[in-house]
């Protein structure tokens, strides 16, 4: 599981505010999609008036971007992020390249990447998967070589029943088995 540092929406907006508003990151269309999907989904964010302020063509584009991203930022942390959804939906290749979401991704030390999980899933070895086979092999064959009739046979159940302890559900369950079978027999 991949924990994440908490970033408010308002700080990343902040932080991602220079990038977004330099020129050539955001065409103008781009900005009257953001504006219109903040407007329509989410009047409560950007009012009529507000949106049509921030879509008017003869003010330029750095003016009006850098107002809106102010106004969100004066609305709080929830307009924010109903701006990154709404970036994310129109420019999804914008949206990973932020600054923010680059400090995310390197913050993220517990992520596994897909070429070293090949490796660390058995980080113990072969020497403790031949010990583990050799446990296992020994009692199945002390199990199946012990008859049932004879006195060893209660200590090789008294082992087994304490071995089974160690072993997962299916083999404890199979060894339990097998001492009530061979404790009914005698």
């Amino acid at each position: 599981m991949v924990y994440r540092i908490y970033q408010p929406y308002y700080d990343r907006l902040v932080q991602d505010a220079p990038f977004l508003t330099s020129n050539g990151r955001l065409s103008e269309q781009l900005v009257d999609k953001i504006t219109l999907q903040l407007n329509r989904v989410y009047p409560q964010i950007l009012t009529n008036k507000e949106a049509e302020k921030f879509r008017n063509p003869k003010t330029p584009l750095q003016t009006r971007l850098t107002e809106l991203l102010w106004h969100l930022q004066k609305k709080g942390d929830r307009d924010c992020q109903e701006f990154y959804r709404a970036l994310q939906n129109n420019a999804d290749q914008l949206y990973t390249t932020l600054p923010s979401r680059k400090k995310q991704k390197a913050s993220d030390s517990t992520e596994v990447h897909s070429d070293q999980e090949k490796y660390i899933l058995n980080d113990r070895g072969p020497a403790f998967f031949l010990t583990c086979f050799s446990v296992a092999a020994g009692l199945a064959l002390l199990m199946y070589c012990v008859s049932p009739d004879a006195k060893v046979a209660v200590g090789t159940r008294k082992i087994v029943g304490f071995s089974a302890l160690g072993f997962g559900r299916h083999v404890r369950n199979i060894l339990i088995s097998y001492m009530e079978d061979t404790s009914r027999k005698t």
